[in-house]
């Protein structure tokens, strides 16, 4: 398995968001090659502006390895974090953290700063972006397409 298949994965539950009228975002941890964590946009529905996917996948695979570090592991997520989620995957120790599509109004990994290059913190994930990002940015995109109709 590759970088596409865990981000085709994030992609799904992204579309799940989308069902439920959140932003379409998903995301999924990695460990060894098995998805250990999943996670979506909910922050409309639980009425909490921390449900942001990553954050949903992080608390998610920390249940399920019953620790809240998470070492060794990898975040799959559609969208470049915000500062907030990254410094949730800064604490939870994820090694890598790859997304899809960039946020020019609030990612983290060089759109509007880049936090995961602060030598001054004292964990840094390798990041990546851009797997599949056309398609990423297409399902964000055509979301708030959609939306701005929904007002006019």
């Amino acid at each position: 398995m590759n970088d596409e298949f865990f981000m085709r994965e994030a992609l799904s539950l992204a579309h799940a968001a989308e069902c439920l009228g959140e932003v379409p975002v998903g995301a999924v941890v990695v460990r060894e090659g098995i998805i250990i964590g999943r996670g979506f946009n909910t922050p409309i529905g639980e009425n909490d502006p921390t449900a942001h996917a990553e954050i949903a996948a992080l608390r998610d695979a920390a249940r399920n390895l019953g620790n809240y570090r998470l070492p060794g592991c990898e975040l799959f997520v559609t969208l470049e974090p915000c500062a907030m989620c990254a410094g949730a995957i800064m604490h939870s120790r994820i090694s890598r953290v790859i997304y899809g599509a960039r946020d020019p109004k609030t990612g983290v990994h060089g759109s509007v700063v880049d936090l995961f290059g602060v030598e001054r913190l004292n964990h840094h994930a390798t990041v990546e972006g851009g797997v599949l990002a056309a398609e990423c940015s297409t399902l964000l995109s055509s979301f708030f397409a959609s939306r701005r109709k929904k007002t006019q």
